[in-house]
C-alpha cells in the first residue's frame, strides 16, 4: 500500500519513508488528512441553507474523495490523540447534519449517522473503475466514473423521506466504527 501511496503522490517510496519513519506513522497521517477532508465537507454541508442539499452534498463529496478507503487498516494502527480528536469532531458534525435533515423532514427517520458513514464507505470506491484503471482501459474509465456517480445519486436519493418501506434490520451502532479502530498491541 505504501508503494501505491508514493506513486499517487508522485514521489519515490524512499522519500515517503524519509518523512514517515514507519508505515504506521504514514497511515496515521493519512487518517488525519482523511478526517480533515471529512470535517471540511461536513462544515460546508452545515453551512448550506437547505438541509437536504447540505447532507447530500456532504455524502457525495466524501464518496468522491474516497472517504472510507482507509477502512482496511482499522484496528491495525494505534489511534493517536490527534486522530481521536478529529474523529470526535467528525462524529459531532455528522450527527448535526443528520439531525438537521431529520428536523427538516427530508431524511428518512430510520436513517442514522452510522448508516450515512457506511454508505460513504461503500461508495468511496468503485470496483469497476479501479479494475479498468488497473487494466489501462482508458476507453472505459470515464464511462465507469459516470456510472459510479449515477449509482451514488441513486443511493443518496434512497435516503429521502418519500420511501414508504422501513429499512431492514436494526440500525448499526457507533460501535461498528469505534471497535473496528481499536488497536490491539501485537
Amino acid at each position: 500500500m505504501a508503494a501505491a501511496i508514493a506513486a499517487a503522490a508522485g514521489v519515490g517510496i524512499g522519500s515517503l519513508y524519509r518523512r514517515y519513519r514507519t508505515k504506521e506513522e504514514l497511515f496515521q497521517r493519512l487518517a488525519e488528512l482523511s478526517l480533515d477532508s471529512w470535517n471540511q465537507a461536513a462544515e460546508r454541508g452545515l453551512a448550506e441553507d437547505d438541509p437536504w442539499e447540505g447532507l447530500a452534498g456532504f455524502i457525495v463529496t466524501c464518496a468522491e474523495f474516497g472517504q472510507g478507503s482507509l477502512a482496511p487498516i482499522a484496528g491495525t494502527i494505534e489511534v493517536t490523540e490527534e486522530m481521536q480528536a478529529k474523529s470526535n469532531r467528525s462524529d459531532a458534525l455528522l450527527a448535526a447534519l443528520v439531525e438537521r435533515a431529520h428536523q427538516a423532514g427530508v431524511l428518512r427517520p430510520d436513517v442514522t449517522a452510522v448508516d450515512i458513514s457506511l454508505l460513504i464507505e461503500q461508495y468511496g470506491r468503485s470496483p469497476a473503475l479501479d479494475q479498468l484503471r488497473k487494466q489501462g482501459r482508458d476507453d472505459l474509465v470515464q464511462a465507469a466514473a459516470d456510472a459510479h456517480k449515477r449509482v451514488l445519486a441513486i443511493a443518496v436519493d434512497g435516503l429521502r423521506t418519500c420511501h414508504p418501506n422501513p429499512l431492514p434490520g436494526d440500525p448499526p451502532t457507533d460501535r461498528l466504527f469505534t471497535d473496528r479502530w481499536a488497536h490491539e498491541a501485537r
